[in-house]
């Protein structure tokens, strides 16, 4: 059994790009076109469809919900910003806090606007400016109603999902390049950290709390082979801790945003960069998800241990599994929500825990396939249907307790 304090964020998380649909005016629309990609279209319609999908996480015991903002909406043209969209995003906050669900608004979720893309992108140093200039006009609007801001989601996945392995839009593969992004990333993130409270702080708003989410993996070691050791405690240090690191030495960390999802069984065989950074093994003996990617529970926990030591407040601001078994589902939370609690039994601080993801949605190059939702999303007309694993986790909501699921001995 695990236990939470009351207090405790719960809720589910979105992305403008993967639920409100018809976003015509950014970087992945185009790329869909071009290369004939399965296309997103409506999406889910949350855009037009939003009060009603926060009705349902009221009724699920939701008393948080991360979203994003819509970059290529509200600044559709370089330094042009559409009143009309920022009025849309406002209402949105206010909707969530009419039905006491606690914003955490992210800047920057993936999706970038066309004319950005066109200047050079996160490639050049400017982007700084035009991602300061964003950020400026988005708080400024919005700072009377957030406490929480994510400025960018997971920014080495954007790294390596662009630059490095070249699956997603503007699909290159250049380590230089790759750098380069890094560092624009993590240089906006810090500006874009110290821009935020100095808006509160100019409004006497009393408080805010300023992070990014950090996708983390468990990196676990196939066998105890000294190249296996050095591999795991290389990806350690550069996927999982290094980027969080830079932002601390920077002072622009109120709390740890943590997206876990799954394991990566390290396998290096010799000493050179593939096998140290990215050979893996599988393990078919292990529950997956239905992305293949190893289900976990044990990993969050490390994780979490290991965090320790930058002494600063943790929100699991992504966790969740695609499958089309809702019992599997439920087994996923309930086991990662141990976990989650083992580590808060041992000193971990965690100030909330959001699903990923509130509803089915555009899950990016893999399309509309992965069913992650606690609430399942008939494309066909739109329908919402909530699962029996989002009710599960609704008791737990309410209660602040996961119990444990009776012994099966064979026996009625």
């Amino acid at each position: 059994m695990g236990t939470f304090p009351k207090g405790f964020l719960w809720g589910a998380a979105t992305s403008s790009y993967q639920v409100e649909g018809n976003n015509n005016n950014c970087d992945w629309w185009e790329w869909e076109k071009k290369t004939n990609h399965e296309q997103s279209g409506a999406a889910c319609r949350h855009y037009e469809l939003y009060e009603q999908d926060f009705d349902l996480a009221k009724e699920l015991g939701h008393n948080a919900h991360r979203f994003s903002i819509g970059w290529s909406r509200v600044e559709p043209q370089e330094g042009v910003f559409s009143e009309s969209e920022i009025e849309h995003y406002r209402r949105v906050i206010r909707a969530l806090k009419e039905r006491g669900l606690e914003p955490v608004v992210t800047l920057h979720h993936f999706t970038n606007p066309l004319w950005l893309v066109k200047l050079g992108g996160w490639e050049k140093n400017k982007v700084q400016d035009y991602f300061l200039r964003y950020v400026k006009k988005i708080v400024d609007a919005l700072s009377q109603d957030v406490r929480f801001w994510i400025t960018i989601n997971e920014p080495l996945i954007y790294v390596s999902h662009c630059y490095i392995m070249g699956v997603w839009p503007p699909q290159e593969k250049s380590t230089w390049k790759a750098k380069q992004v890094e560092n624009n990333l993590l240089k906006s993130h810090i500006k874009a950290y110290n821009l935020i409270h100095g808006i509160y702080r100019n409004k006497n708003i009393p408080s805010v709390f300023v992070s990014f989410a950090k996708n983390m993996q468990a990196f676990v070691p196939y066998n105890n082979s000294w190249l296996n050791k050095l591999a795991v405690y290389l990806r350690n240090k550069f996927f999982n801790f290094e980027f969080v690191e830079q932002a601390i030495n920077k002072s622009s960390l109120d709390f740890i945003g943590i997206n876990y999802y799954s394991r990566s069984l390290v396998n290096a065989k010799n000493p050179g960069f593939h096998d140290l950074f990215l050979r893996t093994a599988n393990d078919e003996n292990i529950k997956k998800n239905s992305l293949g990617w190893d289900i976990y529970p044990q990993g969050l926990y490390d994780l979490l241990v290991k965090l320790k030591k930058f002494k600063l407040p943790v929100m699991i601001s992504e966790n969740g599994i695609c499958t089309s078994d809702d019992n599997l589902r439920w087994e996923y939370i309930r086991e990662h929500l141990k976990s989650l609690a083992q580590a808060m039994s041992e000193g971990v601080e965690v100030w909330g825990y959001l699903y990923w993801s509130l509803l089915d949605n555009f899950e990016w190059d893999k399309g509309f396939g992965p069913r992650f939702g606690l609430i399942e999303v008939d494309y066909q007309n739109y329908k919402r249907n909530v699962r029996g694993s989002a009710r599960k986790l609704a008791e737990v909501c309410r209660t602040g307790v996961v119990i444990e699921p009776p012994i099966n001995n064979g026996t009625n």
